[in-house]
């Protein structure tokens, strides 16, 4: 068995694929960690019984500070690995180097084109041929770990903007729970990934 926490900020719609595919499982979500005490996935945590750590990023605090506050929580936790899932804080070699190649991140375009905010919008606009998602570990750099997995669909087979977004949500929330399980696996069995 494995402990996650989910880092979320926004609506929490990938925290809810990944809670719902780990409840019932050997690996359960530990605690949701969100700077947004307010957002949408708080509600759906508490919905499923899942402990809420607010992180205190307030103006003039570091956010190495912050960080081994959310690590001493993770600790208290026995948390094994960190999802992130529209998590809108870059994190800092403080708590990246206390999970080396144990943070994972998704990403609404195939990195490395159209890192950052507004992938779906910039990967539509830009003409690109094939839109999809990445799931990467996650490094000192925005967007720019190691790639685990990349699914892809034709440009053509979606109409505009709203339907692409449509299609690459569908292919996070059926991805990304699946490469968390199976992270988790070779986690909990001492395997190196």
């Amino acid at each position: 068995m494995a402990n996650l926490a989910i880092f979320a900020s926004g609506t929490g719609s990938n925290f809810v694929a990944i809670a719902d595919a780990l409840a019932g499982g050997p690996h359960r979500v530990a605690v949701l960690v969100t700077d947004k005490p307010d957002a949408p996935v708080v509600e759906r945590a508490h919905e499923r019984d899942i402990a809420v750590y607010h992180a205190d990023y307030r103006p003039r605090r570091a956010r190495s500070e912050v960080e081994r506050e959310i690590i001493d929580e993770l600790d208290r936790r026995e948390c094994h690995m960190i999802a992130l899932a529209g998590f809108m804080k870059i994190l800092t070699p403080t708590i990246i180097d206390r999970f080396p190649q144990r943070i994972v991140n998704i990403h609404p375009s195939l990195l490395p084109r159209h890192a950052g905010v507004g992938a779906i919008e910039n990967s539509f606009n830009s003409g690109d041929t094939e839109l999809g998602i990445t799931i990467h570990f996650v490094d000192y750099g925005v967007d720019t770990g190691p790639i685990i997995v990349q699914r892809s669909f034709n440009r053509s087979e979606v109409a505009d903007l709203q339907a692409a977004c449509e299609r690459i949500h569908a292919l996070e929330h059926y991805w990304y729970p699946k490469v968390v399980h199976d992270l988790l696996d070779h986690w909990s069995q001492g395997a190196t990934v």
